[in-house]
């Protein structure tokens, strides 16, 4: 049998520097092929602690417990490592970079993955192709990375990265984060195109809205609070989450 694609295992994580104050205490949480995980929780649970650390942020540190992708401990990997075997990060709040196009990003990006260089005409193809399916405006391929962009448009670049990337897991972290329902449903839509072309892509969506999970439709769905997931199971955790709140599992 298969390993699983990626495994957090009784991973404690405590901030970096002196003072250290523990945030995830013992989460626990496995991700198979083609599957699409949700995992909720309210402010201040960890979700971001946690999203952060998948992929190496120096601000956190892993205490004990680890984490495995394709069947290897990649808990001290560092974060560019993590990106070249195909982990993928959307942030809540993308970064933007000037002088630096979409177009020359995402080469320099595809490169590293691959380890060889792309011709600019074959990537602008894929680009063009993917902004189609997108709904991006083709002329975004030239401008700077996200400098001057709406927050819709910051997150439906961070999908077409992920198109174009072909990670084999993807960590979305509050990617619904300041998009009208409009905006989100293009984002999920995006998502969906994605997995339609990559069926073995992983997903864990971090949120605390239910209504990304009523575009994206996971089917496991895991319930964080105070640092640890305290359920798992259906799309009918969410509906409870979306009647009775958090409280119940206080």
């Amino acid at each position: 049998m298969a390993s699983p694609l990626f495994v957090i295992e009784d991973l404690h994580v405590s901030t970096a520097g002196d003072n250290p104050v523990e945030i995830l205490r013992g989460v626990n949480l496995t991700i198979g092929a083609g599957e699409v995980h949700a995992l909720m929780g309210p402010n201040g649970s960890g979700k971001s602690t946690l999203a952060s650390t998948l992929l190496g942020s120096p601000d956190y540190v892993v205490t004990s417990g680890r984490i495995l992708f394709k069947g290897e401990d990649i808990t001290t990997w560092p974060t560019d490592v993590r990106a070249k075997n195909g982990m993928f990060l959307a942030f809540q709040y993308p970064q933007e970079i000037q002088g630096v196009s979409v177009l020359n990003f995402l080469r320099q990006a595809w490169s590293a993955r691959r380890g060889i260089d792309l011709s600019m005409l074959e990537l602008r193809l894929s680009i063009m192709e993917w902004m189609e399916r997108l709904d991006m405006d083709p002329s975004f391929a030239d401008r700077y990375l996200n400098e001057g962009f709406s927050g819709g448009e910051k997150k439906r670049n961070e999908i077409l990265q992920m198109a174009i990337l072909e990670p084999e897991i993807a960590i979305l972290d509050e990617t619904d984060s300041g998009l009208d329902i409009d905006a989100l449903r293009v984002v999920a839509r995006g998502v969906r195109e994605v997995q339609t072309s990559r069926p073995d892509l992983g997903i864990l969506a971090i949120t605390h809205y239910q209504r990304l999970l009523d575009e994206l439709k996971p089917e496991f769905v895991h319930v964080l609070i105070d640092g640890r997931v305290i359920e798992s199971g259906g799309p009918e955790i969410a509906l409870k989450l979306e009647k009775d709140g958090y409280d119940a599992w206080r």
